[in-house]
């Protein structure tokens, strides 16, 4: 009996997925590491600014509104490209600084993992494609930007927008109501 309700408490009890250290450079080839923001909560969000889905929400200016909003109210917002040479979005470190700039990112850092070993440490499979963390280290959020899965930057107002409700959640010192939805974008451009 005790088993079987060790058991039951197990398959209710939701997992919290702790925040998987790593290290990369950015674009002023800077090692950054994800331990170097303890305390803080971590926005990390996939990046390839060849794919559609990305350019709706970066020409838009959705994407840079809400890098702006967030990193002035102290959340660390990390960009990861893990587009592999060779293959669409995949960026040099003088190119990651030139993308940055000419999209007007508000990123706090642009990272390269051009191996895809963080991307897969994180199983990320979409650009976009966001995870949250609060100030222990924990998963709040992974998914999409937002409700709609499109290209159309017509739907961004009419869209729920999960990594703005999110933080806005966490900034009041509420439960983040909607902790994951299936991303949607362009796949991620792995190395083989």
């Amino acid at each position: 009996m005790k088993s079987m309700i060790v058991s039951l408490l197990l398959v209710i009890a939701p997992t919290i997925a702790k925040a998987q250290d790593f290290t990369l450079k950015n674009q002023d080839q800077k090692e950054v590491s994800l331990s170097d923001f303890k305390g803080k909560t971590v926005v990390l969000e996939w990046l390839n600014h060849g794919c559609p889905f990305v350019r709706k929400h970066y020409d838009s200016r959705n994407m840079q509104k809400l890098q702006e909003k967030w990193t002035k109210n102290g959340v660390v917002w990390l960009s990861i490209i893990s587009s592999a040479p060779g293959t669409q979005g995949y960026v040099t470190f003088k190119d990651a600084k030139k993308e940055g700039k000419s999209n007007n990112s508000k990123a706090t850092h642009i990272l390269l993992d051009p191996e895809g070993k963080v991307g897969r440490l994180y199983e990320a499979k979409t650009t976009p494609h966001m995870y949250i963390f609060n100030e222990q280290g924990e998963r709040v959020y992974e998914g999409a930007i937002d409700s709609i899965p499109d290209t159309n930057q017509s739907s961004i107002a009419k869209a729920t927008n999960y990594v703005e409700e999110a933080l806005t959640q966490l900034s009041q010192k509420q439960k983040v109501r909607v902790t994951k939805t299936k991303a949607y974008g362009c796949a991620v451009k792995y190395a083989e």
